[in-house]
């Protein structure tokens, strides 16, 4: 049972996990946690609290996400249903098939303007606000305004990660402008002011969502796209808008999983769970060789589906019925042999018949909101509006170019999403909303910790901060945390194991306990983020 009492081994270091009654924020900045407190304590709710943080985030983190980036959102209160929100942005009008055979394009490169869809988070959260909030858009971005008119410091692993990322600022006029310091990454505990940003933000608050979407922050947007040679335009703009999902899920350990469909990917991990499933994983060694082979290679096949597979619903196919099909997650499962790393997860598959921030709040009132933000790589397309300091997400970098593919870019298309929120449930009510961040890695993420909690009995903390592997190409990349003996085991399975530079991800989540009447917050050491309570 997840709501048992677990109490971590207080002789090592670590982090507890955080106890409360009125609510809880768990997020990958302190800042945004404590903004997000802040509006619970003044009345608001969860839906108001979760955007004002992610504003927050837009300041404060900015390479990470921002308002030129998209958001997915489940939400559920007592009594009803979830509901998943997609503000995935499109693909112009312009992007035809005739358009893309002239282009000569073999993909869409991850720094092409062509990535640069149309952002939906300054839509969704607008809608998600009038529909399920007690306050206003403008009063949301307030305290991301004062953040970035008056000055924040930079955190431990904000600097670290902006360092990197000073050569691809520096080749955009904006980038420049905006996020570096005399062509320098800011220092850690240095305060910073966005003013340009700032100025956005307020104008969006001012004159409420359309200022972003059919105003001056739209012609300053399409003006830089345009002069790149991007083909949206104003009318892509004003056409933007979201829409609400149904779910969908599967079951783990007696409780449901829930994922919004595509265009996202959260798909995936209901297949990673359900070839899960054919494993006895409690019997293993949670850090040991085994366990890790198996999740590595039931998520190479996923992946491969994914891949294959995933696209917008409402311009491709997506066999959804047939995805989540019991028989074939066992399919799957029978390809993975425990001694040796599968060769060909592609040829296995045919065989078969066909940086991002995420922040969950639970209120009061047990309305929980898995709220996921992003653009997509850091600093997004690496193109940022010279006046008004907007960075541009690259998610059409997920579009194929392969015109008999599902995914491939055409007027009006979302690509295939990575960042997914999720939810568990038990007998109908929330459980746990939660994320994990990290690009391509966040479905494996999701059915990761959901295995350290259910199969290994970890706590939510125990659980984020357990040793990740995810594979990039032939590679296998471990986290520094990896055991030795494990990665020795590993190889000896076939994997060619690489550290990685930086660790996967972050991730955050809340535990509902009903018969208690109490929250249970984590977040991710991965980031300098924390859980808050009150």
């Amino acid at each position: 049972m997840l709501l048992e009492s677990i109490i971590r081994n207080f002789h090592f270091p670590g982090r507890s996990t955080v106890h409360a009654v009125n609510g809880i924020c768990a997020s990958s900045h302190p800042l945004s946690a404590s903004t997000a407190v802040n509006v619970l304590r003044l009345g608001g709710n969860a839906i108001d609290a979760a955007v004002s943080a992610a504003a927050v985030h837009c300041v404060v983190e900015p390479y990470m996400m921002g308002i030129g980036g998209d958001n997915f959102t489940i939400l559920k209160k007592p009594g009803k249903a979830a509901i998943g929100y997609n503000g995935s942005g499109r693909a112009g009008q312009a992007a035809d098939a005739d358009w893309l055979k002239a282009s000569g394009l073999n993909e869409i490169a991850a720094d092409s303007v062509h990535s640069v869809t149309v952002p939906g988070a300054v839509d969704a959260w607008d809608r998600l606000l009038k529909d399920h909030g007690t306050i206003t858009l403008g009063q949301a971005l307030q305290p991301a305004i004062e953040f970035a008119e008056k000055g924040y410091p930079v955190s431990p692993r904000v600097s670290w990660d902006w360092v990197g990322l000073v050569d691809k600022l520096k080749r955009d006029e904006g980038g420049t402008k905006h996020y570096l310091i005399d062509g320098k990454a800011p220092k850690l505990g240095q305060v910073l002011t966005a003013p340009a940003l700032g100025a956005s933000l307020r104008e969006i608050a001012d004159k409420g969502r359309d200022a972003f979407y059919a105003g001056r922050l739209t012609d300053d947007i399409v003006k830089t796209l345009q002069a790149k040679g991007s083909l949206l335009t104003h009318e892509d703009f004003a056409t933007a808008q979201g829409e609400y999902v149904t779910p969908i899920s599967t079951s783990y350990g007696g409780y449901d999983m829930l994922e919004n469909p595509p265009n996202g990917q959260g798909v995936t991990a209901l297949i990673l769970l359900n070839i899960f499933k054919h494993f006895d994983f409690s019997k293993l060694d949670p850090f040991g060789g085994e366990r890790f082979h198996l999740q590595v290679e039931a998520a190479r096949l996923a992946y491969e589906v994914r891949n294959r597979y995933i696209a917008d619903p409402k311009l491709a196919d997506v066999p959804m019925e047939k995805l989540l099909d019991p028989a074939f997650a066992e399919k799957l499962a029978a390809q993975i042999s425990p001694e040796k790393r599968l060769a060909d997860p592609v040829a296995a598959v045919n065989g078969l018949d066909s940086n991002t921030v995420y922040l969950t709040v639970v209120d009061k009132d047990r309305m929980a909101v898995s709220f996921i933000n992003s653009l997509f790589q850091w600093f997004g397309s690496g193109i940022v509006t010279p006046e008004t300091g907007i960075s541009l997400q690259n998610r059409g970098h997920g579009f194929v170019t392969d015109l008999d593919h599902p995914n491939c870019i055409a007027p009006g298309k979302r690509p295939m999403h990575t960042i997914i929120p999720a939810m568990l449930e038990r007998d109908g009510d929330a459980v746990m909303p939660f994320g994990v961040m990290g690009g391509q890695y966040q479905a494996a993420g999701h059915a990761h910790l959901l295995s350290n909690m259910i199969d290994f009995g970890m706590d939510i903390q125990e659980g984020l901060d357990c040793p990740r592997a995810f594979y990039f190409g032939d590679q296998l990349c471990v986290e520094e945390s990896m055991p030795e003996a494990t990665v020795r085991d590993l190889q000896t399975r076939g994997h060619e194991v690489a550290v990685i530079a930086q660790p996967h991800g972050g991730g955050q989540a809340i535990m509902i306990d009903w018969r208690a009447g109490s929250l249970t917050g984590a977040s991710d050491p991965r980031k300098d983020g924390q859980a808050f309570g009150y």
